[in-house]
């Protein structure tokens, strides 16, 4: 059995996808547009470039996405995708990265769980949580030394 989280769009799918292969160092699997696939009579001509089915690969994860119609978009709400990165320099990069163009729910910050965490929205309403996975080999040994 697999999780595969699977974002919605209003019509900036691929944007958002090619956006996350350079951002957080993913691999584009597939991009499949509505014009391309049978439910190319089923939209009308002018959503036929946008994507019915995309996914990207982040290491061992698989994230998915498509563009759903305008009257069937809704914002995303309810959830937050959670990245953790192994070091707090990373993770506060990608954090960075997310936040252009977008909304900043909670600064990069050290906090009692974790040596970096932060929350955004990106440009594209996808809320993020990023998280350190552990303090890197520099912190570790600076706060081995404090008394």
């Amino acid at each position: 059995m697999q999780l595969c989280p699977h974002l919605t769009f209003s019509g900036q799918c691929e944007t958002a996808f090619r956006f996350y292969e350079r951002s957080l160092g993913a691999k584009i699997d597939s991009m499949l547009s509505y014009g391309n696939s049978p439910m190319a009579p089923q939209v009308p001509s002018g959503w036929r470039d946008k994507i019915v089915h995309a996914s990207l690969t982040l290491g061992d994860k698989t994230l998915a996405g498509a563009d759903v119609l305008p009257e069937q978009y809704e914002k995303p709400q309810g959830f937050y995708v959670l990245l953790g990165v192994a070091d707090p320099v990373g993770a506060e990069r990608i954090f960075h990265t997310l936040a252009k163009d977008g909304v900043i729910q909670m600064p990069f910050q050290k906090t009692f769980w974790s040596p970096g965490f932060g929350v955004v929205v990106d440009q594209f309403a996808i809320p993020w949580e990023i998280s350190c996975e552990q303090a890197s080999s520099v912190q570790k040994s600076a706060e081995q030394k404090e008394p």
